[in-house]
């Protein structure tokens, strides 16, 4: 039996779409950031729930956050059904990292625009990296 998109593959089925891909990652750089937004669990978090919320993510336990002392920057870490949603900010240098990886299917997402919003990010990089399981041995 072969799956077509968006159709349920049997456990252990193989076919050309499952080998194709392993997910889609995000990788985020944003600078140009209001430092005491960097510093605001409360306001990372918010930001964490909306892209949970836009993308129907599945959290499996709360988010963990770490705070270093002065300057104040935050790593922050949502394991997910889909993989996992994670932040670094660097307040003295008004930038964070964020990284999404999800190992199945997701839109593309509006991060410049949440970042700016959440944080008030001038600019950001974005890289989406499709993730494959490398060759297959029946290919």
């Amino acid at each position: 039996m072969s799956a077509s998109a968006g159709e349920a593959v049997e456990p252990g089925e193989r076919t050309a779409a499952v080998r194709a891909t392993a997910g889609v990652e995000w990788i985020v750089d944003a600078t140009g950031c209001a430092p005491e937004a960097l510093r605001d669990p409360l306001t990372l978090g918010a930001l964490f729930d909306e892209v949970v919320r836009l993308l129907a993510l599945r959290p499996v336990a709360p988010a963990q956050w770490h705070r270093f002392p002065s300057p104040g920057g935050i790593t922050g870490a949502l394991v997910l059904a889909e993989s996992h949603l994670t932040v670094h900010t660097f307040p003295e240098h008004g930038s964070l990292c964020l990284n999404l990886f999800c190992c199945r299917p997701r839109p593309d997402w509006p991060c410049e625009q949440l970042l700016q919003a959440h944080v008030g990010a001038a600019a950001c990089r974005v890289r989406r990296v499709v993730r494959d399981y490398g060759p297959s041995p029946d290919v």
